[in-house]
C-alpha cells in the first residue's frame, strides 16, 4: 500500500509540472475543438499535433496526446447531439437519443450528463488503470522474447479480426504494415532493405508521415463529400437548462456504472475499443429499460454509452503501457512516440521510468477534470464551431499537415511521402481495406522481428521454441482460433449472401 501512495504522489508532482499541465491543457482543448468537427476524429487529431512530440520530452508529449485522445471522445458527442452527426466513431451512439433529446428542448441536459457520464467512466477507467497495471507490468517482467513474440501475434491478429470486417483484409493490412516497418536499416546488421538507394529511407518511413498521410490527408479527403452541414436546433443553452431533473438524474446512475463495467472490459482488449463498448453498453441498457422509450430521447440511452466509451479510452492504455501491446491505432502511435524518444515499450517503463508512467496516470486525473470544466461553459463556443463552413475548415487542416511535416523534416521529400501516403489511404478506403490493422502492423513490426530473432538466436536456431512455453502456446493457440473462426464466419456470410440472392432470383 505504501508503494502505490509513493507511486501516486510522484505522479501527481510529476503531472503537475507546469509543462505537463500545459500540454495536458492543450491536448484536452485541442481534442475538444477537433472532436466537435464532424469528420475529424481522434487519429486525424493526433496526426496535426504528432510532429510537436518531436520537441518536447517524452511524458509532456505523452500527456498531450492522450489528452487529445480522450478530449475528442468528449467533444465528438456534442455534435452527435446538436447535429445527429457523430464527430467520432464512438459517438455515434450518442444520436440515437441524444439528438431526439436536442429536438424536444433537453439539449443543455444531454450535453450536461454526457459530460457527468464521460467523466464518471473515465474516473473508473483511471482507477481500473492505476490498480491492474502494476500487477500486469510485475508478471510481464517474466517473460522473454519467445512470450512477447506471441503476444504480439496474437495483438495483431486480435485487432484485425475482433473488431469485423474481412479476415483475410486485416491480415493483409496487418502484413502489409509490417513491411513498410521494415524498411530502413536492419536492427542486428545495418543492412539497409528495401530502400532504394533513397537516403530518405534509410532510417525507415517515418511514423509521422504514415499517420499524418493515412489518417490525415486521407480522412480529410474521404470526409469532403460525406460530411454535411446540419441545422442546429433553436433555443439558447443556458446553464439552468443543462440541469437535469432527479428524476433523470436517478435513471442516469445505475446506466453510467454498468456502462462504465463494460467500457473498462472492452477497452483492455486488442481491437475493440470505445465504438463496441459504447454499443454493447446501449444493447444492455435497452433489455433492461422499457425497449419504447430509446430511440426517442431516454437519458439512459445516452449516459450508458458515453461512460462505456470514455472507460474503454482509458483502459486501452492497461496493454499498451504495461505489456507494449496497442489494441488500437491510437495507442500504437503512443507507443511511436516512446520508441522516438528511446524508450522501450513494455513492463520496463514502470520500473525505469516511473515518473513518465504514472505522471501519465496522474495528468488523466487532471485532464478529466479539465474536460469537466471546459465543456460546460463553452458549449456556446462549440456551437458556433460547428456552423464553419467545412469547405473552409478542410483546406486548413492539410494546410497544417503540411506545416507539422516541415517543421519535424526540413525538406519537401517528406511532404512527397505524405502526400503519396495520403493517395495510398484513399485508395484503401476506396477498396475497403481497414488502414487500423496496419498501423499496428507498422509499429509492432520491427519489435516483432526483434524478439523473433533474439528467440531463434538463443535457442540456436531452433523454431521449436516457439511452442514450447505455455504462455507461448496459449497466446498462439488463440491466435489461430481467432483466425478459424474469423474465416468460417466470412465463408458463413457469403454462402448465406449467396443462398439469398439465388433465392431472389428465383422469384
Amino acid at each position: 500500500m505504501g508503494g502505490m501512495i509513493d507511486n501516486l504522489t510522484l505522479g501527481l508532482q510529476t503531472a503537475l509540472m507546469p509543462e505537463n499541465l500545459f500540454f495536458c491543457f492543450l491536448g484536452v482543448f485541442l481534442g475538444t475543438i477537433l472532436g466537435v468537427i464532424p469528420g475529424i476524429g481522434v487519429l486525424v487529431s493526433i496526426s496535426l499535433l504528432f510532429p510537436i512530440t518531436f520537441h518536447i520530452g517524452p511524458t509532456p508529449a505523452l500527456v498531450m496526446l492522450a489528452g487529445i485522445y480522450y478530449g475528442t471522445t468528449y467533444g465528438g458527442s456534442t455534435s452527435a447531439i446538436l447535429l445527429n452527426v457523430p464527430g467520432t466513431p464512438s459517438s455515434a451512439v450518442s444520436c440515437l437519443d441524444g439528438h431526439p433529446m436536442a429536438q424536444q428542448g433537453r439539449a443543455g441536459t444531454a450535453l450536461l450528463m454526457t459530460t457527468v457520464a464521460s467523466f464518471f467512466g473515465g474516473s473508473v477507467g483511471i482507477l481500473l488503470l492505476t490498480g491492474f497495471s502494476p500487477m500486469i507490468a510485475a508478471s510481464a517482467l517474466e517473460f522473454g522474447s519467445v512470450e512477447y513474440f506471441a503476444l504480439m501475434v496474437l495483438g495483431l491478429i486480435a485487432a484485425s479480426t475482433i473488431a469485423g470486417g474481412s479476415a483475410a483484409k486485416g491480415v493483409s493490412m496487418v502484413l502489409f504494415g509490417i513491411l513498410l516497418g521494415i524498411v530502413g536499416s536492419d536492427v542486428y546488421t545495418g543492412q539497409l532493405r528495401f530502400t532504394f538507394g533513397q537516403q530518405a529511407l534509410f532510417d525507415g518511413i517515418s511514423v509521422i508521415a504514415l499517420a499524418m498521410g493515412i489518417f490525415g490527408i486521407a480522412e480529410v479527403v474521404s470526409s469532403v463529400n460525406s460530411v454535411k452541414t446540419a441545422s442546429i436546433p433553436p433555443g439558447r443553452i443556458t446553464f439552468r437548462s443543462m440541469l437535469p431533473s432527479v428524476s433523470e438524474f436517478r435513471a442516469s446512475v445505475m446506466p453510467m456504472i454498468r456502462g462504465s463495467g463494460i467500457g473498462s472490459f472492452f477497452g483492455a482488449l486488442p481491437g475493440t475499443g470505445g465504438l463496441i463498448a459504447a454499443y454493447m453498453s446501449y444493447a444492455v441498457e435497452k433489455r433492461i429499460g422499457d425497449e419504447s422509450r430509446f430511440g426517442k430521447g431516454a437519458i439512459e440511452g445516452l449516459t450508458g454509452p458515453e461512460s462505456a466509451n470514455n472507460a474503454a479510452d482509458q483502459t486501452a492504455f492497461i496493454p499498451t503501457l504495461t505489456l507494449g501491446i496497442p489494441g488500437s491505432p491510437t495507442m500504437a502511435i503512443m507507443l511511436g512516440v516512446l520508441i522516438i524518444h528511446g524508450i522501450e515499450p513494455g513492463p520496463l517503463v514502470l520500473t525505469e521510468q516511473p515518473d513518465l508512467f504514472w505522471g501519465l496516470v496522474m495528468s488523466f486525473w487532471i485532464g478529466n477534470l479539465m474536460l469537466l470544466v471546459l465543456n460546460i461553459p463553452m458549449v456556446g463556443l462549440w456551437v458556433r464551431l460547428l456552423r464553419v463552413p467545412f469547405q473552409l475548415m478542410f483546406p486548413a487542416i492539410v494546410m497544417f499537415i503540411v506545416m507539422g511535416v516541415l517543421t519535424t523534416y526540413n525538406g519537401s521529400l517528406q511532404i512527397w511521402m505524405v502526400l503519396i501516403l495520403g493517395a495510398l489511404g484513399y485508395l484503401m478506403r476506396y477498396l475497403a481495406m481497414p488502414a487500423a490493422p496496419m498501423i499496428l502492423g507498422f509499429v509492432l513490426g520491427p519489435l516483432m522481428e526483434e524478439h523473433f530473432r533474439r528467440a531463434l538466436l538463443l535457442s540456436g536456431g531452433e523454431f521449436g521454441t516457439f511452442i514450447e512455453g505455455p504462455i507461448a502456446q496459449v497466446c498462439l493457440a488463440l491466435s489461430a482460433g481467432l483466425l478459424i473462426l474469423n474465416f468460417v464466419g466470412s465463408w458463413r456470410r457469403r454462402a448465406a449472401r449467396r443462398q439469398s440472392e439465388a433465392g431472389l432470383s428465383a422469384d
